[in-house]
């Protein structure tokens, strides 16, 4: 098998194009890795495959590892209790059900803090379609108060 260099750019564009459609940010550096193990075939034709696949992943291991450490080092963290005062007054709907004081489930419209669905407590019983208000976090867990009444 014969693996030119355009092959590595089309595989590269193929995977820097799926990151718009899985938004996850760690495709595109494979996708770059590819691109560059196309550019280096370019001015060397000869380039073994066992070394053009060496390249492509060590290549996309730095970028990736680059990118979490250096670049974005607190994008995969969530710092509930940080930005209080941004989610405090937030609605949202009840997923799963809780007793009073008891976890259950709220699912928000936009993410909140990185997250769309939080553990929600509250000082009465929620039911699955309760809209409900934060009015205070706790640690991980939403403190919320029933603004709507849910399906029985």
């Amino acid at each position: 098998m014969n693996i030119l260099w355009w092959h590595w750019l089309v595989v590269g564009m193929v995977l820097i194009g799926l990151e718009l459609v899985v938004p996850s940010f760690t495709i595109i550096w494979f996708g770059l890795g590819a691109v560059l193990v196309g550019i280096v075939m370019v001015f060397a034709p000869g380039y073994p495959l066992p070394a053009q696949i060496l390249t492509w992943t060590v290549v996309s291991a730095v970028l990736t590892i680059a990118w979490f450490r250096f670049f974005n080092p607190r994008s995969n963290k969530t710092f509930s209790g940080s930005a209080k005062g941004a989610v405090v007054g937030e609605t949202g709907l009840v997923i799963r059900a809780a007793k009073p004081y008891a976890r259950g489930t709220v699912k928000f419209q936009l993410p909140l803090l990185g997250a769309d669905e939080w553990p929600c407590m509250a000082e009465e019983s929620l039911k699955v379609g309760d809209r409900v208000k934060v009015v205070d976090v706790e640690g991980h867990v939403m403190k919320v108060e029933k603004t709507g009444k849910g399906v029985d």
